[in-house]
């Protein structure tokens, strides 16, 4: 009987670490399905329904309208005069106070995915959250402050490396690694099973 057990429970999880993956890449895929085609769907839905005086919902319209609309401001962008508008825009949009914020934000994001650059610098160790333990980190600028040079430090939690905390030390409290960008990512993405 144990044998049978031992091989069903060893197919069981072999199994799990198969299907998990492939589910949660599913799911998340789905979310953003329904996320994207959502943004413009329940507004097509309801231009259909005063257009043709029946109620339907096509899956997939909204998407496929968005992208339309996203390769038109791409067209409109790349004109004299489209880009005067977008200027325009610009800085209006830069001078409203809460949408200031957020806008320039994301405009700073883009422009990283647009250079194709990475904004880490190079991967160091860093003593976080207590002396004695260190974390790695990922410095993304060199500042000033108070007449001392401090560097910022992006440490990353495990595994997702999109969020973390973005920390202040002395240049001294920063010690190399010895991984590249590319290699402290892994480290950090597998949990530290993937060491350098």
């Amino acid at each position: 009987m144990k044998p049978i057990f031992d091989h069903v429970k060893g197919k069981f999880f072999a199994g799990l670490f198969v299907v998990i993956p492939v589910g949660i890449t599913i799911f998340i895929l789905k979310f953003l399905f329904n996320f994207a085609d959502g943004i413009l769907g329940s507004y097509l839905d309801s231009l259909y329904g005063l257009i043709s005086h029946r109620e339907a919902h096509i899956p997939g319209l909204g998407m496929i309208t968005g992208a339309i609309v996203i390769y038109l401001a791409g067209l409109l962008a790349t004109n004299y005069l489209g880009t005067r508008l977008f200027h325009w825009g610009d800085e209006l949009l830069s001078r409203i106070p809460l949408v200031k914020s957020i806008y320039t934000s994301s405009k700073q994001l883009t422009k990283v995915f647009r250079e194709g650059k990475t904004s880490y610098r190079r991967a160091v160790f860093v003593e976080w959250p207590r002396p004695g333990v260190r974390a790695i980190g990922f410095v993304t600028a060199e500042v000033e402050r108070g007449g001392e040079r401090l560097v910022v430090v992006y440490v990353p939690t495990m595994p997702n490396p999109t969020s973390g905390f973005a920390l202040f030390f002395r240049e001294d409290e920063v010690y190399e690694s010895g991984m590249s960008v590319e290699e402290a990512v892994k480290f950090v993405v597998s949990g530290g099973m993937v060491a350098m």
